[in-house]
């Protein structure tokens, strides 16, 4: 009878720890990221009761009371919930954000980030996103523009920091094209185009078209000034040349040399002979051109794509990507150790954080799709945790129930 009492508080405190880890899961219904707990529980040691005969089929063992085994993580995915913000963003799959900061690197599903006044990508309070830089940046001016980033080794990922001025460099015109129709008759024709000199000025180039005194036998000769001028009217450079037409108008050649736009070099390419350029035909009279290079440009903001890659805007209307969002995984998600409610660290258990690879070209990748505008809410169901709670409870009644029911055979017994 006195065993009853042991197994009766063992299993009331038990179940008490059940019913708290529980009533964790249900407060945290709402809370963005959050991994539930699951309670398992095990005997605790058996004492083996004599009996007349060895070979009874009787089970003669009288147990001593119930533990708690373990409170396993539910990996279960969340629901996604629509925002309106494209920092937000939620894993549909296996995987774990990693921030750093208070020098410890952390593992969570809660994807609510934004970029701070350092145009740094943090949580609210303030723990750094880990991901691969691009290495696209030098002080405060983009090197490289790119369109895509691999994520990096394991060891490479580092918190996703980024310029809070960042300059796009002008590109230099190398090759203004010009097209259209000069027509046949004596008269002066222009055409002009813009050119961005290593300055990131854009300036202009004016053709002048005047025909040649001296006539050749068969075709047209137009004599031809390039002149390179600044916004403001300033004469930089001036070369001449001849452009020289067939009897139907197709051009045969162009002397015109290359001009000087405020320090580089800019080729006058009127077309490559025939009729896809400058020709010169009693047609009606045309004029257009286009020039290669790209004038400088500055940040606009940061902003994450579909695939997680921190992408930068400029004002020149250009896109690059300098960064992307890396997401963890391990061999053993029930190893890792909780710090805060939707926050994990890596433990002994749980192995040291991995990348997946892919199988054809042994790349690294996420094994997951990342949603933008979206966040992952608790994966623990409401209805489910009440269910849980009312079991757990009536356990922990029989528990209590065991003591008061050996309380009154003892008092019986001593009455006896």
């Amino acid at each position: 009878m006195t065993q009853a009492f042991y197994s009766g508080t063992i299993g009331i405190q038990t179940h008490q720890t059940g019913m708290d880890i529980l009533a964790d899961n249900l407060a945290n219904t709402n809370a963005i990221g959050f991994r539930g707990s699951n309670v398992e529980f095990s005997s605790m040691l058996e004492r083996q009761i004599n009996t007349g005969s060895g070979s009874s089929s009787v089970n003669s063992s009288v147990g001593v009371g119930v533990q708690v085994q373990t409170s396993a993580l539910d990996l279960g995915q969340g629901e996604l919930i629509l925002t309106d913000s494209s920092t937000d963003l939620a894993i549909d799959g296996d995987g774990w954000f990693g921030i750093e900061g208070k020098n410890q690197r952390l593992y969570t599903r809660n994807g609510v980030f934004k970029f701070d006044s350092a145009r740094d990508l943090v949580t609210p309070d303030g723990y750094h996103l880990i991901g691969t830089l691009g290495n696209n940046i030098s002080g405060e001016t983009l090197t490289n523009e790119l369109t895509k980033i691999d994520i990096t080794d394991v060891k490479q990922q580092t918190p996703l920091n980024f310029p809070l001025e960042l300059n796009y460099p002008a590109v230099p015109t190398g090759k203004s094209s010009f097209f259209g129709n000069l027509g046949v008759s004596d008269e002066k024709r222009v055409m002009s185009a813009k050119a961005v000199d290593p300055q990131g000025q854009k300036n202009i180039i004016k053709l002048t078209f005047t025909k040649s005194t001296t006539q050749p036998d068969i075709g047209i000769s137009w004599d031809v000034k390039a002149q390179v001028s600044s916004p403001s009217g300033d004469v930089l450079d001036t070369q001449n040349g001849v452009a020289l037409f067939d009897k139907k108008g197709g051009l045969l050649s162009s002397s015109v040399p290359n001009v000087n736009n405020n320090g580089s070099s800019v080729q006058i390419d009127l077309g490559s002979g025939g009729y896809g350029g400058v020709i010169s035909t009693s047609l009606p009279i045309t004029a257009s051109s286009s020039s290669d290079g790209l004038e400088g440009g500055t940040l606009l903001g940061y902003d994450i794509n579909e695939v997680g890659e921190i992408v930068a805007t400029f004002t020149n209307g250009r896109q690059s990507a300098v960064g992307k969002v890396a997401l963890f995984h391990f061999q053993n998600d029930q190893g890792l150790e909780k710090t805060q409610n939707s926050r994990f660290k890596a433990g002994v258990n749980s192995g040291k954080p991995l990348f997946f690879r892919e199988k054809e070209s042994n790349a690294y990748v996420a094994g997951a799709t990342l949603r933008r505008f979206n966040l992952e809410n608790s994966n623990v169901k409401l209805e489910e945790g009440l269910t849980e709670i009312i079991i757990m409870q009536r356990a922990y009644d029989a528990n209590a129930k065991s003591i008061t029911t050996a309380d009154q055979m003892i008092q019986k017994a001593l009455q006896m």
